[in-house]
């Protein structure tokens, strides 16, 4: 293994979203992606603890797929980064309403205004920062907008409510 294993796995990580190989800059996703990749999602809602170990069960696969030896499992119990968060969330999503977990991805990058913050582009870290923490602290609006799962007919403060009955109200309502 000549990289190191989180550059490994971040790599890992990015082919399951996008082309690692692609090398036009206004295609490629390494700053935003990296940035996802070192910020922590934390829980403060009951039951989002789920979707924290949605996101390290990907390093699991991970393991599997480079059929790695001797992983240290203290890597493996490490906090979820909002950029495993969202990919496993692309994932429950495609299984809940098919479709593709790369396109899903994509879809939530969109729903945080992501979308356009290819290497090409130009964007204030701190900015993406404040959207990160928007949905980490749930400071966004009643009806989800700002988050990950913005609703046009919220009936529940979506702040309050887990990610996963967020995520399913979501599909009920673009369905």
């Amino acid at each position: 293994m000549d990289k190191p294993l989180d550059e490994l796995y971040f790599i890992w990580l990015y082919s399951q979203v996008g082309d690692p190989d692609i090398k036009n800059p206004a295609r490629t996703y390494w700053r935003i992606f990296k940035h996802l990749f070192t910020k922590e999602f934390v829980w403060i809602v009951p039951n989002d603890d789920n979707r924290i170990e949605d996101g390290r069960d990907l390093r699991y696969e991970f393991v599997g797929d480079l059929a790695l030896k001797k992983v240290d499992q203290d890597w493996m119990k490490l906090g979820c980064s909002m950029f495993e968060l969202l990919v496993g969330l692309s994932r429950r999503l495609a299984f809940e309403c098919d479709g593709e977990p790369r396109d899903w991805f994509w879809h939530l990058m969109e729903n945080l205004d992501f979308r356009q913050h290819n290497d090409r582009s130009t964007f204030d870290i701190a900015q993406v920062d404040e959207i990160l923490d928007r949905v980490i602290w749930r400071t966004y609006d009643y009806d989800g907008r700002g988050g990950l799962f913005p609703l046009r007919h919220a009936d529940r403060d979506q702040r309050k409510i887990e990610i996963w009955y967020q995520l399913n109200a979501y599909i009920l309502e673009i369905g």
